[in-house]
């Protein structure tokens, strides 16, 4: 039979961590697993200006008709001046998108077409979002990785310079653009010139995942290093996520942007772009990205947008500080997690301690060591540096 050809595949360890939390019948469990942002109270809410937003959509949307492979327009435009800046947001005619299914949508879109174009091998830091190698492996590109953080919590400049400079036209290099997923940690302002400067000088291709804008620093400082590096490269690809800074998880709103070096090699990259885009999912959902195209196009709403942004970024910047402000947890030293940026920090834990966390302390969290600092609140974040003191000597 044709379905005895298939392989059992392992199940995905972040939906196994789920459904442990879920039967964990403890009431002061944490769950450090799922990546989303998490209030102080714990919930993740609808922002209150996609719920304005989506009223708007409820008594003016007068059809549900067909938009296209590109999706919603007025979405992808009105996101690109907070992306690629005011001043100039089409860098002279030179960037032009299309909406996607959620970042993911972007990312395999962006590889895909890469591959179209001639990409064999893509250069990645690790640890990465577990997603990127899926992608690159179910596309049959060659991963190259190299490692992307120090010891001491920093980012590791000479690493991917080294990659950059060695890179040949055949090949791109995959790089986040803020708010680092899973480590926390960020290319300096320094780090970004520098690497601007690499791919300027070098063959090399780049392709930047900007996921988690105005997580970090803010919505200006979270774009400064891709803005860096695109106004120095003839070409590039960008993949964008709303699920995130607009708290549109399941809705699933991306942008796929794509720097050409003319207005020519534009519309032959989007011809190759919508082509592997039908074939894929035909057309993105419009809903969310609708609702960003609203609140992005009436002033107040997008007052109200940034306020709740700002709130949440407050939130997990005082987490951090709070966790660096601890010190060290037995042999942990959570000092750099107060320099790092968005909802991820990984932590230097062994299965064995991920298991005991779990078992003895109802501490939730990825095998890797992987946290999502969102989860813990002033509540909890006592019990978690104790149980991690006593699990960690």
């Amino acid at each position: 039979m044709m379905l005895d050809r298939l392989s059992p595949q392992a199940p995905d360890a972040l939906l196994a961590l789920i459904r442990l939390y879920a039967a964990d019948p403890r009431s002061d469990k944490i769950d450090l697993g799922v990546g989303v942002y998490r209030t102080e109270e714990g919930d993740t809410p609808v922002f209150a200006a996609i719920k304005a937003a989506e009223q708007v959509l409820v008594d003016t949307q007068d059809s549900k008709s067909y938009l296209g492979p590109e999706g919603d327009m007025g979405f992808v435009h009105a996101l690109m001046p907070y992306v690629f800046g005011s001043a100039d947001p089409t860098m002279g005619g030179r960037i032009s998108g299309m909406q996607t299914p959620g970042g993911t949508g972007a990312v395999r879109l962006a590889l895909a077409l890469a591959q179209r174009a001639g990409v064999k091998r893509v250069y990645m830091g690790v640890p990465s979002w577990p997603n990127h190698a899926q992608i690159l492996a179910d596309l049959g590109l060659e991963l190259v990785t190299f490692q992307h953080a120090r010891h001491d919590g920093t980012a590791d400049l000479d690493a991917v310079l080294d990659i950059i400079d060695n890179a040949g036209p055949d090949e791109a290099v995959l790089l986040h653009g803020c708010c680092h997923n899973p480590t926390g940690i960020d290319y300096t302002a320094f780090d970004w010139d520098s690497i601007a400067d690499a791919f300027a000088g070098s063959g090399a291709f780049p392709i930047i995942d900007a996921a988690y804008q105005g997580l970090g620093q803010g919505l200006e400082e979270d774009a400064a290093g891709l803005r860096t590096v695109l106004a120095k490269v003839p070409e590039a690809f960008i993949a964008y996520s709303c699920d995130k800074n607009f708290g549109q998880y399941r809705d699933r709103v991306g942008a796929f942007y794509i720097l050409g070096q003319d207005q020519t090699a534009l519309d032959t990259a989007f011809s190759n772009a919508n082509a592997l885009a039908r074939a894929c999912w035909s057309m993105p959902p419009d809903h969310g990205g609708a609702a960003v195209r609203i609140i992005l196009r009436d002033p107040d709403l997008t007052a109200q947008w940034l306020a709740e942004l700002d709130t949440m970024r407050t939130r997990m910047r005082q987490v951090r500080d709070a966790l660096a402000a601890a010190g060290t947890a037995g042999r942990i030293d959570l000092t750099p997690l107060g320099l790092q940026n968005g909802l991820f920090a990984m932590l230097p834990v062994t299965k064995e301690e991920v298991a005991t966390l779990r078992e003895e302390h109802g501490i939730y969290m990825a095998a890797s060591g992987r946290i999502n600092i969102a989860g813990l609140t002033s509540a909890n974040l006592p019990k978690f540096i104790a149980a991690l003191a006593a699990v960690a000597q």
